[in-house]
């Protein structure tokens, strides 16, 4: 278990937010940057100095799904989209908060949507931890939780995934006697690996009291494993995360929701809660009532991620753990960052490394063709013999490991 205790702004939590803090709150909102896969995906070419991905580049870099969105959701933003010159008149996200409700066992109540679930993500650590109530997080996982535990002052410690890649959760319950996030990415970014629902739920009854369990479910329709919105229904101490830009395909459209307790739920809206595009609304409503979009596209996906993990074994490349989403990760055997470099020179581009595991590298599930093409460079840059650490590597230090100048640097983005 290792922790990084940034120096940086403090926040003020407590059962009450009064004018003063709610004031404090949105200011370090506006100051503190949100993390997206899309922003993580593009700071990375940023800070190396690589050119704008050509037209014909293979993108596998970002955990977009190549399918898009759906026919239905394409018409849904069609019939609303003369509707663009006001505001929600037609209850767009009350229809859409009331269809995702019933479909989950939910009340409205528990409901509050986001563009994405980056927000969300960010603006629970801001509300729940401070210099005294720490994050604690898997290591490797999602960034953006420590981006804003860094903001908040919070101390941040981060722990091994188990030998399977999965969450050692009786590791990171221990590893803080009073944490305010303890967040599980569920499957895991950037393994794409999971955590079975029974461990989630020893981690939920023996975290420390006053503590919440943020569960980042954004790749969970991709896999067979269980969510844990009934605990959300039972009023326990978590808050879950969804996303509409996995699974249907939204990446750029942007919808998401932040499911939890009413009053936990209520300490997010400090930090702001924009109005919704009554686009995105429409095409996430007609997502959700296409009954046989999320397990074909599931089974779409998968059937490429398992012909893709064969290759890769029959070749005797080292993936790391199960992975049961649409992204996974495979340990190079030499530093990561020369073989996004070599795979760019061949128009292929993959995802970032973690720090940890200075050696492997995530990549994307893309389309058939996108990983034929993937295969092909990648058995070429691994054939090729292994060379001095590239020049962008200093690129990225020059620029703080593309965090923002004073927010962590290499402590935990790479």
């Amino acid at each position: 278990m290792t922790e990084t205790r940034p120096d940086s702004p403090q926040t003020e939590t407590g059962p009450r937010m009064g004018r003063r803090s709610f004031l404090w709150g949105t200011a370090l909102a506006a100051a503190a940057p949100i993390l997206t896969e899309a922003g993580l995906a593009q700071a990375r070419l940023s800070a190396t100095g690589a050119a704008p991905p050509p037209p014909d580049a293979v993108l596998i870099n970002a955990n977009e799904n190549p399918l898009g969105p759906s026919k239905a959701a394409c018409e849904a933003i069609a019939r609303v989209a003369p509707l663009g010159g006001r505001y929600d008149r037609t209850g767009e996200q009350d229809q859409f908060i009331q269809t995702f409700a019933s479909q989950h066992g939910l009340k409205p109540e528990n409901v509050a949507v986001y563009a994405g679930s980056s927000e969300p993500l960010h603006y629970t650590v801001l509300a729940f931890t401070s210099p005294t109530r720490g994050l604690v997080t898997a290591d490797p996982s999602y960034e953006s939780p420590m981006l804003a535990a860094t903001f908040a002052g919070a101390p941040i410690r981060k722990v091994a995934l188990t030998a399977d890649c999965a969450h050692d959760v009786r590791a990171m319950i221990a590893a803080d006697p009073s944490p305010g996030v303890i967040y599980i990415c569920n499957p895991n970014n950037p393994t794409g690996t999971v955590t079975a629902r029974q461990d989630i739920l020893w981690a939920l009854e023996h975290k420390p009291a006053g503590s919440i369990l943020l569960v980042d479910e954004a790749y969970i329709h991709l896999s067979d494993e269980q969510d844990v919105l009934d605990q959300v229904a039972a009023g326990k101490d978590l808050i879950v995360l969804r996303t509409f830009s996995k699974v249907y395909g939204m990446a750029g459209i942007r919808c998401g929701v932040a499911l939890g307790r009413p009053d936990l739920l209520a300490k997010l809206q400090a930090y702001g809660q924009n109005s919704m595009p009554i686009t995105a609304l429409a095409a996430a409503r007609a997502s959700l009532i296409d009954p046989d979009l999320a397990p074909t596209r599931k089974a779409i996906i998968g059937d490429i991620r398992k012909g893709t993990l064969s290759w890769l074994k029959a070749n005797g490349y080292k993936v790391m753990g199960e992975p049961h989403s649409n992204c996974f990760m495979i340990d190079t055997g030499r530093p990561g960052h020369q073989v996004i470099a070599a795979l760019q020179a061949q128009k292929v581009y993959i995802g970032r490394i973690w720090p940890v595991w200075p050696n492997a590298v995530r990549v994307t599930v893309g389309s058939p063709d996108d990983m034929a093409r993937f295969q092909t460079a990648f058995k070429a840059v691994m054939d090729s013999p292994a060379v001095a650490s590239a020049a962008g590597v200093s690129h990225m230090a020059a620029a703080g490991a593309y965090g923002p100048a004073g927010v962590g640097g290499t402590t935990f983005l790479s």
